[in-house]
């Protein structure tokens, strides 16, 4: 549909849907960053070789926290421990896997004051990267608000839904905001 054919509503919608993709982005980042108790999310980036193929490792493994800092890996195919060994030494986990032959154990250390301090820092550097991807998307929903002055719809009608816009984007700055204090407790909780 060319752009002088779509209304306000449609803009105005898929800029919304937009924003929650990136919200969805921003809370699988932060379940990616380690707090103090261990969570099978934490592996959700890492990949593992298998057969040529570059494969999630929760698709070649279940993965349980029997313990609060200890995270058990069972392999579907045992043939596959090693690589998924090498693909977690490989990671930025910083975590040194167990290998006993039927399962990997990851034991997750205590945590310093220092490190908790450099999670907060990578916690607070993504939810900046969230907040400039939901405001790249306001900027270019304006931009398409601006196109449409004079092709069928007033100024005025024009300058309500960049208000509007304003407003959505608000909400979801709000909510990236609100999981990045959650994820910052749970790594300075002791």
């Amino acid at each position: 549909m060319p752009e002088s054919e779509q209304d306000i509503e449609t803009i105005f919608l898929e800029s919304e849907e937009r924003m929650q993709k990136a919200i969805d982005a921003f809370q699988r980042d932060m379940n990616a960053v380690r707090s103090t108790r261990a969570t099978p999310s934490m592996l959700d980036t890492v990949h593992v070789e298998y057969y040529g193929s570059n494969v999630p490792l929760n698709q070649l493994a279940s993965v349980t926290v029997p313990e609060p800092r200890m995270l058990l890996i069972t392999p579907y195919d045992k043939s596959s421990m090693g690589d998924i060994e090498k693909s977690i030494l490989k990671s930025d986990l910083n975590l040194s896997p167990q290998n006993d032959g039927t399962v990997i154990r990851l034991i997750l250390p205590e945590l310093s004051m220092e490190r908790r301090q450099e999670l907060v820092k990578q916690v607070k550097h993504r939810l900046e990267e969230a907040r400039v991807s939901i405001r790249n998307i306001r900027r270019d929903t304006i931009d398409h608000l601006k196109k449409l002055t004079g092709k069928g719809h007033s100024e005025d009608e024009i300058k309500t839904s960049q208000e509007e816009v304003q407003n959505v984007t608000n909400q979801y700055i709000q909510k990236a905001e609100e999981l990045a204090e959650q994820k910052e407790k749970s790594i300075l909780t002791v």
